[in-house]
């Protein structure tokens, strides 16, 4: 019989490490917080397996490590995430073509989110700075400075029914045609090793950084427009945390904005990840949000439907964030492009509302069918 080389033991380590961090996470209030922490879990093992397994500094792929079964950071449930590590001195080539998505961004980042601190933007830009043929291709070359780790592009999509997703490769030229490198002991042992320390990694990160914005502000409260943390020139975030009884309803009202691409709102769990954007409606986008006749959208976040199209729904979390995104903005935005905050009682939202326009069940059901097919679209397991 076969000896075991006992290779998986530092991940197996992370796994019980991981577990403990999530069921006594401070803010599980419910049993249902403490499963939905459990699916996290299995996000967290799921990417971490994912980024040390699926990639090799010599053979450069992009890998979707973030999506509704591997939900992080506040996760945008518009944007399909790509990544792709870097090695500092080398020549990539980046190969694709443009669908009509809202938006396609390309951003170089030094280093990692971490518990401490957050990952620096070395350089930042979107499909606007790429010279793309009549037939939607592309190429660009990009020689990796100092510091250089990781390429992250964003693939938006303001209207989900109609929007086409791209495609999209990576390639180092020096190192093309050759076969990969046979197995190690010692290089499995490190890819299980780098696989331990990205899941307990990242489980504290992300606790950690919403106290570094979110958290900050006064809750029932969203910011005014302003540079997201990390993010790019012509892109704009309004960020908040909310704290709701059952009865009650938040109205949020923000401009719509006719010079940005993309414009989305979303609520998110104490885990600082999106909650269940496919069967439910926890966003909406310019797109697909109903806008009133003075040009402004309102939405109800509250755990009862109201009854009305804008209803972003809290799935019986009693608090967790919420993000505003401007992306592809052709011009900056001031306090009167952002959002006011409204809290009331349920049964007063009709009255508070200047343009209430009713939705019945099976018109809201339809909405959900509708999430459910475009998800699948343009899902990438």
């Amino acid at each position: 019989m076969s000896e075991s080389l006992n290779l998986t033991k530092p991940l197996q380590d992370a796994i019980a490490e991981a577990e403990e961090l999530i069921a006594n996470a401070s803010f599980i209030r419910t049993e249902a917080d403490r499963l939905e922490g459990y699916d996290y879990l299995a996000g967290r093992i799921r990417m971490a397996m994912q980024m040390a397994f699926d990639y090799d500094l010599d053979r450069p792929i992009f890998i979707n490590p973030t999506h509704q079964f591997s939900r992080q950071g506040l996760d945008n449930p518009d944007a399909v995430y790509f990544n792709a590590y870097l090695r500092e001195g080398v020549e990539y080539v980046v190969r694709g073509r443009r669908g009509t998505s809202a938006d396609l961004s390309f951003q170089v980042m030094g280093g990692t989110y971490s518990a401490d601190s957050a990952a620096t933007s070395l350089m930042a830009f979107d499909d606007r700075e790429l010279d793309v043929r009549p037939d939607g291709t592309f190429e660009f070359t990009y020689t990796a400075e100092p510091g250089a780790k990781t390429l992250i592009v964003r693939e938006v999509f303001n209207d989900w029914d109609t929007e086409e997703r791209g495609t999209l490769t990576i390639e180092r030229p020096d190192t093309l045609g050759r076969p990969a490198k046979p197995f190690s002991q010692a290089t499995l042992a490190k890819k299980y090793e780098v696989a331990a320390r990205s899941l307990v990694g990242s489980i504290q990160t992300w606790f950690a950084f919403p106290h570094f914005f979110q958290y900050k502000e006064p809750v029932n409260t969203l910011t005014v427009p302003q540079s997201t943390p990390g993010g790019l020139a012509s892109q704009r975030s309004s960020i908040g945390h909310y704290e709701l009884a059952e009865d009650e309803a938040m109205i949020v009202t923000v401009p719509a904005c006719d010079d940005c691409s993309y414009q989305g709102i979303q609520i998110g769990s104490d885990w600082y990840a999106s909650t269940d954007y496919e069967t439910h409606q926890t966003s909406l986008t310019k797109a697909q949000a109903v806008t009133d006749p003075d040009g402004r959208m309102r939405f109800v976040i509250s755990e009862q439907n109201p009854g009305i199209a804008n209803w972003l729904e809290t799935l019986g979390h009693r608090t967790g964030a919420m993000m505003l995104r401007w992306q592809r903005l052709e011009r900056d935005l001031g306090p009167e492009d952002g959002p006011v905050v409204e809290i009331c009682k349920l049964t007063e939202v009709a009255d508070r509302l200047p343009h209430f326009s009713p939705i019945t069940t099976e018109e809201y059901a339809e909405r959900i069918a509708a999430r459910q097919r475009s998800v699948a679209r343009r899902m990438i397991s």
